[in-house]
């Protein structure tokens, strides 16, 4: 077997896990605000939780092509239990496998591989989002140890973490640290009732005066922000990009499915033309974000110097192309589509996460612009040719 079609088989079971363990169950997953620790279990057996690492490390050695084909599957299902692989993979995994030490490596990638160990990046806090330079959460050195005090908030799964990776600050020196959950000074305090992701475990974290072991500093200092969260915040875009995909394509089966068996006026609601209209405007649009995710997985394979932003651009684009074809598919259900007993509202509700995460919409925009006038603003040169 080659090892596309191997990726590609991967690819398929993991829709089949979709649709047997996680679309059945997403809405109860919401309204519980819980994901069972028995899917968790169950994606640990699977190799779920680190798809995009290599083999040696616990990972399915998924392609970044495969692995936004991978998120897709298990996004359309449940955008909680995709929270979980960004977390574990996107966020954590390819942090500590570009940064993380021989011994950290050894020690995390395997236990999360296991789920033996679910970690959280601690990186936004109560008055800090964007502007993650200006973290407010500071370390200092003592001896053979570093102090951690801060606080962290809106952390996806750190209700129930066993670890987190912590972006802390000592004056303009900006680190990243292994933190382990039982450690003293360490509160958790949940936070319930959210527009969405209320199946991610999301938590505050509080640090007081929390003492860990200067072997537990990933990279070295100061270079927690431009290595450790830029690597995870380039692979969490990427993952998101992906979840907007995700939920695109999940409100446009809905619609359509809707669409063809509901009556109105004596006539399937799929006849009337505005409603085609939107069902159209849905399909073209998700298809055209698959296609920039898919160009975006091809450059990342490749290394290319420009993947970065272009996946920027994905994030940002299909982030608006959900928010879009769910608003519709809720439009389509009517009042339907107002009640949880449809899924188009919480697949609404999610996608006003998505432009939110990983960089806001606007933040996403002004990265663009940069990107476009340093790539298409440079002066014309004269073609004798011509």
């Amino acid at each position: 077997m080659s090892d596309n079609n191997r990726q590609q088989t991967i690819v398929d079971e993991a829709r089949c896990f979709a649709d047997d363990y996680l679309r059945p169950r997403a809405g109860n997953f919401d309204r519980e605000e819980r994901l069972p620790k028995e899917i968790i279990d169950e994606m640990a057996r699977r190799k779920y939780l680190l798809p995009s690492l290599p083999e040696a490390f616990g990972g399915l050695g998924l392609n970044p092509v495969f692995y936004g084909l991978f998120t897709e599957e298990i996004g359309k299902a449940c955008c909680s239990t995709r929270g979980l692989i960004t977390v574990q993979c996107s966020l954590i995994g390819e942090s500590l496998l570009k940064w993380g030490s021989k011994e950290q490596k050894l020690n995390w990638l395997s236990a999360i591989s296991a789920g033996e160990k679910i970690g959280a990046f601690a990186i936004t806090e109560p008055d800090v989002g964007t502007d993650a330079r200006g973290v407010q959460t500071i370390y200092q050195k003592k001896g053979n140890e570093y102090l951690i005090n801060g606080r962290k908030k809106w952390i996806s799964f750190a209700e129930i973490a066993d670890f987190f990776v912590v972006i802390a600050a000592f004056g303009s020196e900006i680190s990243a640290f292994m933190v382990e959950r039982d450690r003293a000074g360490i509160t958790i305090l949940p936070q319930k009732g959210l527009l969405a992701n209320r199946a991610s475990h999301i938590a505050e974290i509080e640090f007081q005066n929390v003492r860990i072991p200067v072997k537990n500093i990933i990279a070295r200092p100061g270079s927690g922000f431009s290595f450790v969260a830029g690597t995870a915040l380039d692979h969490g875009r990427y993952s998101i990009a992906w979840a907007g995909v995700a939920i695109a394509q999940e409100a446009l089966d809905c619609m359509a499915r809707y669409a063809l068996r509901r009556n109105q006026f004596g006539r399937k609601i799929a006849e009337f033309q505005l409603v085609q209209r939107m069902i159209g405007r849905a399909v073209a649009n998700t298809h055209a974000a698959r296609a920039l995710c898919l160009k975006v997985g091809e450059m990342r394979i490749r290394n290319e110097k420009d993947s970065a932003a272009e996946t920027s651009i994905a994030k940002y684009f299909t982030s608006k192309v959900a928010m879009e074809v769910s608003t519709d598919a809720v439009q389509v259900h009517g009042g339907n589509g107002c009640g949880n007993s449809y899924p188009v509202e919480r697949l609404f509700r999610e996608s006003k996460v998505l432009e939110i995460i990983e960089g806001t919409s606007q933040i996403q925009q002004q990265i663009i612009a940069k990107y476009g006038l340093r790539k298409y603003g440079k002066p014309l040169k004269s073609n004798k040719n011509c």
